[in-house]
């Protein structure tokens, strides 16, 4: 039972490279014996003693392989993550685990079915700012809560040649791909809302997939409300919160990505930790006292996910992200996509 976990990844993309091969290379409780890639063997830099494979089948029948990472585009996520479980083995799929709820449905039922083990990488959940918020709304110091708003904007007046993300259907664009962190980590905080209003658009010239969404959440008595877009140059506040008492905004995004992008291992006491120039700032009034300051960002911690699943797969311990989670928050997305092409609230 203590023996390292034995790992195959599906694709060696962004993905691969900077959020979960790194996270498994740095913790002992797994050892990566298979990568799947088409072509090249970017991999071997990472795990040079794992097999380089070229069909997803080789790891699929691979009796050693006891989990697999699906971090392959969107529409491959249902049929390859029903392929692992029905292979017997652990399973982690990118966000979204698929295309719609009732498939997400299906793969939960299904690795019940089997015994497996099976979560969705929802690494933001574990970003440093977000986890700052989460504990400032635990704290109360603002109060009732009188709306939340998150932003997660880019600047790209560019359309990437060759790549699935700019072209298909509905499901293809930044509802499914940043939306899902998004509306995921409203869930983690106030569950399921009431309803939902959406509005999906696409801004850039020449663009052919949703770029631009503005989300909004109803709670009873307060608001969250999402917004994306990716012609914005000189970004607002990342988190806002607005209480009875006082207000908390946070500029900046979680740092992980920015040094995992540049080959950076995710070890050491200053991982994930944040410069205090990127501080939020807080001010609130409560009992005759008024407070005005920063609040200390808390480091983010991707590794930690795969400590999670470490700990759920060999020791019984509970998930970070359970799947029944995920489905509920495909149903939102579902919704969004459903008031977009209505132009009305809808309720849940």
């Amino acid at each position: 039972m203590n023996q390292p976990i034995k790992v195959a990844i599906s694709s060696f993309g962004l993905s691969g490279q900077a959020f979960h091969g790194p996270s498994l290379k740095v913790n002992s409780g797994f050892e990566v014996v298979q990568v799947l890639e088409r072509s090249k063997d970017l991999s071997q830099s990472l795990f040079p003693d794992a097999e380089i494979v070229r069909n997803f089948e080789e790891i699929v029948n691979n009796s050693a392989v006891e989990l697999v990472i699906v971090n392959t585009p969107d529409y491959l996520h249902f049929e390859m993550a029903k392929q692992v479980i029905n292979a017997g083995k652990h399973l982690v799929v990118e966000k979204p685990v698929a295309q719609k709820s009732a498939e997400a449905a299906e793969l939960v039922q299904l690795a019940k079915e089997k015994g497996v083990v099976f979560s969705v990488y929802q690494n933001r959940r574990l970003d440093g700012d977000f986890l700052t918020v989460k504990k400032i709304l635990e704290q109360g110091n603002l109060g009732r809560l009188v709306e939340f708003e998150s932003h997660f904007d880019r600047y790209r007046t560019y359309i990437t040649p060759d790549t699935w993300k700019e072209e298909g259907d509905e499901y293809i664009g930044v509802l499914h791909n940043l939306g899902s962190h998004m509306v995921d980590q409203a869930y983690v905080l106030f569950g399921k809302p009431s309803s939902v209003n959406a509005n999906l658009k696409i801004v850039r010239t020449g663009g052919n997939v949703a770029d631009y969404y503005d989300i909004r959440l109803g709670y009873e008595n307060f608001a969250a409300i999402l917004k994306c877009s990716y012609l914005v140059m000189y970004p607002g506040p990342r988190y806002s919160l607005y209480g009875e008492y006082g207000t908390f905004h946070k500029w900046g995004i979680d740092p992980q990505e920015d040094v995992l992008r540049t080959g950076t291992l995710p070890q050491g006491p200053d991982w994930g930790k944040e410069a205090e120039s990127e501080w939020g700032k807080i001010i609130y009034e409560r009992d005759g006292v008024k407070f005005l300051g920063k609040v200390e960002t808390i480091q983010g911690n991707y590794p930690f996910y795969y400590k999670n699943l470490y700990e759920a797969i060999r020791k019984g311990k509970e998930l970070l992200v359970k799947p029944e989670e995920t489905v509920e928050v495909l149903e939102i997305l579902e919704a969004c996509l459903e008031s977009n092409r209505k132009k009305k609230m809808i309720n849940l």
